[in-house]
């Protein structure tokens, strides 16, 4: 290593000179020894100051540019150097030699350059603000049949690729048609692997989910998954995953989405449709995924429906329900829930058996499948024979209450609770309601009015209305227990509550006075003057509401 201390000395002297022949013999050197050992050649070069000097020997003029470059790529392997190299203003000049013609050149730029930037959001931000994007793109361009630069290429973008900013400046080059032209031409799976590397976070952008089916894309990942589809070696199984999960992140944009549908005529839409019913869980996840997407507006919807989808995805479901899937059972019942939302849909889907087929996943106790279960059936109950049949079904009703009391999963606590509200407001039922007063429901609804969505707190008072109406007898012990009233005064009180809670709050107050005890409570807890104040409301409905209440509670004093 004492040789290296007298090549460092010597290249400060030649790296000022310029003395070609030197410098040349010098940076051989360096590489040889940073070859044997380069964290400690690393530290010697840090020593030693020489860092300054080799911006000046970056310039399109030097001679031996492509040999620093290549030893700022081998030092910066080494994260100790890498803010030593930026300190020494090497980003600058090795960001402009990516503009040269050399292939040499602008591999060992292209590593330096990666290898500064390595695991830094700032500096790759820098090299975005550098505009290299737009650069390297056009190199991927020319230098396609160059295997190392391509590669080069590919982890650049992969790395840039991660950060938000980089995807304004992707959308506005040719990288889309790039990237396709060079996944066609790969046989070899880690190639392959590299570009849907890259392909992946790309495809996160809506712009760019456009140029990639525009450019074919979809195409090369149907012919991925035929080839793939029935091999059961490790690299087949895996590009098969990917490219699947790549198609159906490609159906999130709504262009693309829309493009590809073809008003359900497309032949991808056709071919998509046969993954269904095929034997590959991954197939199946992605088909049902895939189904789910399209299903994200109205016209869709009902073509699907109109089209026998519902029968494949209940015959998907039927073959997972012992022991299945969870993540396809998840996925076809969140393409039921989108289906299911166009009112021309309901019926039809009813008809179908949605429903029956639903409920046998009753017994999952995985959150996920619970949470679009319970979605999906929200959706069907529009229809008063619907909403009743569920809420006569005991064991339905008793599963929502427990999962009521779910609260390490917000979202199943909160969709089974609007399910209740739903088989109540919809069914408009006595008999629904006793199911729901016998299974303990009621205090949930009366949890839910005090939600933070004012959504949810409104039809938890409709359906507390009906109650009061229709079953007052059968629920004012639960009602009390519950302390609704108590709840609906600090509802009226309160500033901050929307004028259709009030409105509503009001309305429950009026219902529950034909029972003696919560009457009672409402007359102790002195509604009048809460209620008065309120005729003077800026919404007509509520200053309305609080007048005919207010004579209510006046003539029942």
């Amino acid at each position: 290593m004492d040789n290296l201390s007298d090549t460092l000395k010597k290249l400060k002297i030649t790296a000022v000179d310029k003395t070609e022949d030197s410098l040349e013999g010098c940076l051989d050197c360096l590489l040889q020894a940073l070859a044997q050992n380069n964290t400690e050649t690393s530290e010697k070069i840090q020593a030693s100051g020489i860092l300054q000097l080799f911006a000046s020997l970056l310039t399109p003029q030097s001679s031996c540019k492509a040999k620093v470059a290549n030893i700022i790529a081998e030092v910066a392997k080494n994260e100790f150097m890498r803010i030593p190299c930026v300190d020494a203003g090497l980003i600058s000049p090795l960001v402009q030699l990516l503009n040269s013609k050399d292939q040499e050149v602008l591999l060992q730029t292209g590593r330096a350059l990666g290898n500064i930037c390595y695991d830094s959001h700032s500096l790759q931000a820098q090299l975005i603000n550098m505009g290299v994007i737009p650069t390297l793109v056009k190199l991927l361009g020319i230098h396609c049949q160059n295997a190392a630069l391509t590669e080069m290429c590919l982890v650049a973008f992969g790395n840039l690729a991660e950060l938000e900013s980089s995807k304004e400046q992707f959308a506005s080059t040719n990288i889309a048609e790039e990237l396709v032209k060079l996944f066609k031409k790969q046989i070899e799976h880690d190639k392959r692997e590299m570009i849907f590397e890259v392909l992946a976070p790309l495809a996160e952008n809506d712009a760019i989910k456009l140029q990639l089916v525009e450019a074919g894309l979809v195409e090369c990942l149907l012919e991925i998954v035929q080839q793939k589809v029935d091999s059961d070696k490790e690299d087949d199984i895996t590009e098969l995953k990917t490219g699947s999960d790549l198609m159906v992140l490609l159906l999130l944009g709504d262009e693309s989405m829309q493009k590809l549908f073809e008003g359900g005529k497309g032949g991808v839409f056709q071919r998509v449709l046969s993954w269904i019913p095929s034997n590959n869980h991954q197939l199946q996840l992605a088909g049902a995924l895939a189904i789910a997407n399209f299903a994200r507006n109205d016209g869709n919807c009902i073509h699907m429906v109109d089209n026998g989808i519902v029968e494949k995805l209940m015959d998907l479901l039927d073959r997972h329900v012992e022991d299945g899937n969870v993540t396809v059972q998840h996925a076809a019942l969140s393409a039921l829930r989108n289906l299911a939302i166009p009112v021309i849909n309901k019926a039809k889907m009813l008809s179908a058996g949605v429903t029956e087929a639903v409920l046998k996943f009753l017994k999952s106790e995985m959150p996920p499948v619970q949470f679009k279960l319970l979605g999906t059936l929200r959706m069907l109950i529009d229809a008063q024979e619907a909403a009743e049949q569920l809420g006569k079904n005991v064991k339905l009703v008793e599963r929502l209450v427990e999962w009521c009391e779910a609260k390490d999963h917000a979202g199943v606590m909160g969709e089974s609770n609007r399910l209740l509200s739903a088989l109540i407001r919809h069914s408009k039922s006595k008999d629904v309601i006793k199911t729901i007063v016998q299974s303990g429901g009621i205090k949930h609804l009366v949890t839910m009015a005090t939600s933070e969505h004012v959504i949810m707190q409104n039809e938890a008072l409709v359906a507390l209305a009906l109650i009061a109406a229709l079953e007052l007898g059968t629920a004012e012990k639960d009602l009390e227990s519950a302390k609704l009233v108590q709840i609906l005064h600090r509802l009226l009180a309160d500033e901050r509550s929307a004028p259709e809670i009030k409105y509503n709050s009001m309305v429950l107050i009026c219902a529950l006075m034909g029972s003696e005890c919560l009457h009672k409570e409402v007359q102790d807890l002195a509604f009048l003057d809460v209620v008065s104040k309120l005729r003077s409301h800026e919404n007509k409905s509520v200053a309305q509401q609080a007048s005919l209440t207010e004579q209510r509670l006046t003539v029942e004093s």
